[in-house]
């Protein structure tokens, strides 16, 4: 009995003070248009998918262009966290950085003309937008430009969003969890688990040994260069300890 009520008070506590929230991916209003946001106690993480000869757009906590007070864009510039100037012209006037800039990007890969962007900033931000590390939505707003200069989007897709979240559970915290992108790559892939990796054992679609990659299992994001082997189809196979996963690759 007391063994159960230890794992009862542990879970709640694990639930409470750890817990993590996921909107998954969710569409754009296109092919390869994604956002995908990520939250822990204390960070978010945002994957942004689009086309890489245009800059994307990202308003968060509103569903107009006059209403929106703090937005993500890749653009041409470093600079990533701006703020909109929602003075007449139904917000539609050219949006100006912000002097500090919140935002830190992780990776920013382009395959087959799809940018993928990993940036990440601390759920509370003075002067931007506070995320919180819960089931409740985030609403949004996208834009997509008429190329990598920020500027008016025109007839390029844009819209609004509503974001639903859930829990991640513990199954979303084993290897199994994983991600690896791009995906098709040219030799460079980035593996992103929810917990450490130790080593990557790579096969063939026959099944037969390729090679194996050790890490020092510190990082939950690791960049793989494969770029010596022939194109073709392999599984990766993950392994911490005794967790294990296996991921389906294609090197073009």
């Amino acid at each position: 009995m007391k063994n159960k009520i230890f794992k009862i008070i542990t879970l709640l506590f694990v639930t409470t003070s750890f817990a993590q929230f996921s909107t998954g991916e969710r569409s754009l209003g296109a092919v390869n248009r994604t956002i995908q946001i990520d939250t822990d106690p204390t960070t978010v993480t945002m994957t942004l998918k689009g086309p890489s000869d245009r800059w994307l757009g990202i308003g968060f906590a509103a569903s107009t262009m006059a209403t929106v007070t703090d937005m993500f864009i890749w653009n041409d510039t470093p600079n990533r966290d701006y703020t909109p100037n929602t003075v007449g012209n139904l917000g539609h006037n050219l949006p100006s950085p912000d002097a500090s800039q919140s935002w830190t990007i992780v990776s920013d890969n382009v395959v087959s003309g799809t940018r993928t962007v990993v940036a990440t900033r601390a759920l509370v931000s003075a002067g931007d937008y506070t995320f919180t590390n819960n089931s409740s939505g985030i609403q949004i707003i996208f834009a997509v430009g008429e190329n990598t200069t920020l500027g008016y989007h025109g007839s390029n897709p844009h819209g609004t969003a509503a974001l639903n979240r859930f829990m991640l559970g513990t199954e979303d915290f084993s290897l199994k969890a994983s991600s690896i992108y791009p995906n098709p790559s040219t030799g460079t892939f980035v593996v992103k688990t929810k917990t450490t990796l130790e080593k990557i054992t790579i096969y063939s679609q026959s099944g037969s040994l390729v090679k194996t990659i050790q890490l020092d299992g510190k990082k939950e994001e690791n960049e793989i260069n494969v770029s010596d082997l022939a194109a073709g189809i392999y599984l990766f196979e993950l392994q911490n300890g005794e967790d294990k996963a296996w991921k389906r690759v294609v090197l073009e």
